[in-house]
C-alpha cells in the first residue's frame, strides 16, 4: 500500500499548531470584517436618531409659589398657535400670509381676540390653550404679533396692572 493518501498532521506539534489556527484565522476574518464595515463614512444620523427617540411630550414643572412671567406673542405663537398657523393646517391662515388675513384683519383687535377666545372653525377656543397657563392677555399678544406678521397695524394690549392702575 502507498502512503499517498496518508495523514496531513504527523506530530503532536502539528496538531496544537491547527487547533489553533482553526480557532483563530476565523476569529481574525470576523474582527477585520467588522473593522471595514464599521469605517465606511456615515452621514450625521446623530440628529435623525434623536428626533426618533425624541419623547412625544414633555414634563415642565413650574415652581407654584414663583412669580408668572407674562409671555410675549412670539413665545404663545411658538408654544400654541404655531402647530397650524405655522403649515395653514385645517384652513388656519399661515404666519405672514397678508392675502389669508387681509379679510380678518378688518374684524379689528376686539374680533380676532374674540375668535380666539371663542373658537373659530377646527381652532379650539383659546387655540387649545389652557387658562392655566396662558392668559387673554398673551393670547392677545400673540393676535397682533399673527396679525402684524401680515401686514397688520394692530397696536399690542396694555398689560393688566397697567390697565387697572389706568382705570384708577
Amino acid at each position: 500500500m502507498s502512503n499517498e493518501h496518508g495523514n496531513l498532521i504527523k506530530s503532536p506539534k502539528q496538531l496544537i499548531i491547527m487547533v489553533f489556527a482553526s480557532f483563530f484565522v476565523p476569529l481574525i476574518i470576523i474582527l477585520l470584517l467588522m473593522v471595514f464595515v464599521n469605517s465606511g463614512q456615515r452621514g450625521d444620523n446623530s440628529t435623525t436618531t434623536e428626533q426618533l427617540i425624541k419623547p412625544v411630550a414633555q414634563l415642565n414643572f413650574k415652581d407654584a409659589s414663583a412669580p408668572r412671567e407674562i409671555q410675549t406673542g412670539e413665545q404663545v405663537y411658538k408654544a400654541v398657535c404655531s402647530s397650524c398657523h405655522a403649515s395653514g393646517a385645517a384652513g388656519a391662515p399661515k404666519f405672514g400670509d397678508a392675502g389669508a388675513w387681509a379679510p380678518r384683519l378688518g374684524q379689528g383687535y376686539n374680533g380676532l381676540l374674540s375668535s380666539v377666545l371663542k373658537g373659530k372653525g377646527a381652532m379650539p377656543a383659546r387655540g387649545g390653550a389652557s387658562p392655566a397657563d396662558v392668559s387673554d392677555y398673551e393670547l392677545g399678544r400673540a393676535v397682533v404679533y399673527l396679525a402684524n406678521s401680515a401686514g397688520g397695524k394692530l397696536v399690542e394690549p396694555k398689560a393688566p396692572a397697567a390697565a387697572e392702575t389706568a382705570a384708577k
